[in-house]
């Protein structure tokens, strides 16, 4: 019994771990072919995943295809604000290798393809 006990306190600890992280939120990514959305981030088993929530054009927030879908995925803390994963550009449709950089509430993020095609942008945090 005190072996479960731990067990569940240990498990407990993790989960608010991972509450606490300062990527969770709403963030607003830079205008990217005249387009740009919010992402909202959250757990997605022991990383952060960037789910597209909104997304907006010249005339405002219109219904994308793309709502709903992944743009940061698999996003693993790697200490001091700094984050790796994948990230998915929907512009063109690409996977990227990614990696993100949180300071107060701006937050870098960048990947490549091949080491070659690289994109960055920097989203701001809504809430």
């Amino acid at each position: 019994m005190k072996t479960m006990i731990t067990a569940a306190l240990f498990v407990a600890g993790l989960a608010g771990g991972a509450l606490a992280d300062p990527v969770l939120g709403v963030w607003k990514t830079e205008v990217d072919d005249g387009k740009y959305a919010h992402v909202k981030f959250a757990p997605c088993g022991a990383n952060f995943c960037g789910k597209i929530v909104k997304s907006f054009n010249s005339e405002g927030q219109y219904d994308s295809p793309n709502v709903g879908k992944m743009l940061f995925i698999d996003m693993t803390p790697d200490g001091n604000g700094k984050y790796s994963g994948s990230a998915w550009r929907p512009a063109n449709g690409k996977i990227y290798k990614g990696s993100m950089t949180l300071k107060g509430n701006k937050l870098k993020a960048g990947g490549c393809v091949a080491g070659i095609i690289c994109i960055k942008n920097t989203l701001t945090r809504i809430k």
